[in-house]
């Protein structure tokens, strides 16, 4: 298992209280950078159905930094950048309830 850095738990907090949605690229370098950043095995992933253009698009943006050989603590950092980088585009309030993951979208 891969250790954590305080930023990296912080940023991932901070990433749920951005006041507005940032674009579905930037979603995507975030999730990948979180799945790297976690240490999670992709050889582990399944991979996604034919009509599953979201998760395609997900395993996909996860099989490129994998690909590039990216270890777990330069994407948490990498992550962190990217959530302050986002903080000052989107907006950010640390007070906001997140929203419900997982939900039809």
């Amino acid at each position: 298992m891969v250790d954590l850095s305080p930023a990296f738990v912080k940023a991932q907090e901070d990433s749920k209280k951005l006041t507005s949605k940032p674009t579905n690229d930037e979603l995507l370098d975030l999730y990948a950078l979180f799945k790297v950043g976690n240490g999670e095995d992709f050889s582990k992933a399944e991979k996604p159905g034919l009509f599953d253009l979201k998760g395609k698009y997900k395993y996909q943006a996860w099989q490129k930094l994998v690909d590039e050989g990216l270890s777990a603590e330069a994407a948490q950092e990498r992550y962190v950048k990217k959530v302050e980088e986002l903080k000052e585009k989107y907006g950010f309030d640390a007070n906001k309830q997140p929203e419900a993951v997982g939900g039809s979208s």
